[in-house]
């Protein structure tokens, strides 16, 4: 199953660079013996400063066509390590080809848009940098690739 990252705005080289590459790097190496993978980075950008519905306008164009989506929102579901592993498992043994994270811009995600996505997930209740949102989902990717695959990485 391929995945993909699809954010609003640009990441600059800098410390959450060089972390969604390591990320992504290992998620992609230790993923791709589970099917999982390859992890792509879809960004856009807004540069009419048209909002959060220009904004969704724009991703849902970066979202391959029949991917899963699940959007990154602070309403979402809350899940522990292991148990988004098993919901990327169930999403890859259930035929999906495609799984599209999407992270909106500073201001969220288009209410009209999060209404439309397969699934919503939180990191919690508190609202985290849109920047900040790619390097933890990068993170729990690889984190998922690992406990699938009985690797050490994870200790609970």
């Amino acid at each position: 199953m391929r995945v993909h990252l699809c954010a609003v705005g640009r990441l600059r080289q800098g410390p959450e660079r060089d972390l969604v590459d390591d990320y992504t790097t290992r998620f992609d190496r230790t993923g791709r013996a589970l099917s999982l993978g390859p992890l792509s980075v879809h960004e856009v950008e807004d540069r009419k400063n048209g909002g959060m519905e220009a904004e969704a306008e724009l991703l849902a164009r970066a979202v391959p066509s029949g991917a899963l989506v699940c959007v990154m929102d602070e309403r979402g579901r809350t899940l522990s390590s292991p148990d988004f592993a098993d919901q990327l498992a169930r999403w890859r043994d259930g035929g999906r080809q495609d799984v599209a994270f999407v992270i909106g811009g500073a201001d969220g995600l288009a209410p009209a848009f999060r209404n439309l996505a397969d699934f919503a997930l939180s990191f919690g209740q508190m609202v985290w940098p849109h920047m900040l949102v790619r390097v933890m989902l990068t993170e729990q990717l690889y984190r998922a690739a690992s406990i699938l695959s009985g690797a050490p990485y994870h200790r609970a």
